[in-house]
């Protein structure tokens, strides 16, 4: 499996983690720390796939959003993130962007650490997610990388 490969699987598996979480959210609405979460993630990736196609950020870090707005945003971002490593190719992941970060930073990082990053920054805060909505008395999704995969849920 090439790299290009292994990235289009591991952005399966977080619009996939995405959606159980947001479907766990739906069936125990009104968690103000799950949405403010689930707002930055999906915030979070659009702003690092503007970074990556150096285009202005569109939405703050942390925005103040509902859930509805969430699922929109992250069932675009998926078909976005297809579509920007479909126009990618191995030898691009090593090429360095730059950009400022949140606090006006000027950093430059390889595109590959920047997928990764997409990635895992995700898979961080839905696990405080998963840690708050259990401390709360809900149910969290269930969203291992393996379960995915045994599952037949992200090829």
């Amino acid at each position: 499996m090439s790299l290009i490969e292994h990235l289009h699987r591991q952005f399966a598996y977080n619009a996939w983690a995405n959606r159980e979480v947001m479907a766990a959210m739906r069936a125990s609405p009104g968690d103000e720390r799950a949405l403010q979460l689930m707002s930055h993630i999906v915030a979070a990736e659009r702003l690092w796939l503007e970074r990556l196609e150096q285009k202005p950020q569109s939405v703050p870090v942390w925005p103040k959003a509902d859930l509805s707005w969430c699922e929109a945003q992250a069932a675009e971002l998926s078909k976005l993130w297809t579509e920007y490593l479909r126009r990618i190719a191995g030898e691009d992941l090593a090429t360095k962007i730059s950009y400022k970060n949140s606090k006006g930073e000027a950093w430059a990082s390889a595109i590959e650490d920047v997928l990764t990053h997409v990635v895992l920054h995700s898979a961080y805060h839905r696990g405080q997610m998963a840690s708050h909505m259990r401390s709360i008395g809900q149910t969290p999704a269930y969203t291992d990388f393996i379960h995915g995969v045994r599952q037949g849920l992200i090829e």
